[in-house]
């Protein structure tokens, strides 16, 4: 279900403003199908807004906007039934269970045959013996865990990550690992917001800069590693 042929995402001189402050004031991004792309920044660089955007949560004030061909503005029920996405803070319902949060996803985009990969899901992410507990007494870090399953569950297109790392335990990092890995072979396009560099180099390919709302720089995840690519980070960030 893609639009005309070009990268499964697809941002050129995004613009959004809430009131007064441009919180994305001209980012570029391109990522083709089956690649992982990582969103490195400060607090406040525009990672999570720009995520948003590509979920369908926020609208652009400017620029080019598209997943799989499809423009967010014209297209938004097409872009969002491609997308999945794990958002940095909330999306769960605190008096319902993980397994009662897939069965609403399965059911909101008719989903078949979806509890075997549910179950496999929970394991991975160590949250089997959770599944029928209510979120509300989750840690951080389970809360997360879950958030990225449930943006995985239906094997989209797109799978936007806005900070899967935050908080969690070698054992989520290892899960959401798995699953990057996973839907870039099945030819997803990856896109992953997150401030820990070490993390964004294993997770993707290639890494973009943003410092003020303005992406600074595209390059690849390698020259991001070890010590000098902690160096040419900050000068980036500086």
């Amino acid at each position: 279900m893609t639009g005309e042929e070009g990268p499964a995402i697809e941002v050129a001189g995004l613009r959004v403003a809430f009131g007064a402050v441009e919180a994305v004031a001209g980012v570029d991004l391109s990522v083709p199908a089956g690649h992982a792309l990582a969103l490195l920044g400060r607090n406040g660089a525009g990672k999570s807004t720009t995520m948003r955007v590509l979920a369908g949560v926020v609208p652009p004030a400017d620029g080019v906007v598209r997943v799989c061909g499809h423009d967010v503005r014209d297209e938004l029920l097409t872009v969002k039934r491609l997308v999945g996405y794990c958002p940095d803070v909330g999306g769960l319902v605190p008096r319902a269970t993980p397994w009662e949060h897939l069965q609403l996803s399965a059911r909101l985009r008719r989903l078949t045959g979806w509890e075997p990969r549910a179950r496999d899901l929970l394991e991975r992410f160590e949250l089997g013996n959770a599944a029928h507990r209510v979120t509300s007494g989750f840690s951080h870090g389970m809360s997360r865990r879950l958030s990225v399953l449930l943006a995985a569950l239906h094997e989209p297109a797109v799978l936007l990550l806005d900070e899967p790392f935050d908080g969690v335990d070698p054992v989520g990092v290892e899960a959401t690992m798995e699953v990057i890995d996973d839907a870039r072979a099945g030819g997803a396009a990856v896109l992953v917001s997150t401030h820990l560099r070490d993390l964004a180099v294993q997770a993707c390919g290639e890494v973009t800069v943003l410092r003020g709302g303005t992406g600074v720089a595209t390059v690849p995840a390698a020259t991001m590693a070890g010590e000098e690519g902690a160096r040419a980070y900050r000068a980036l960030l500086d």
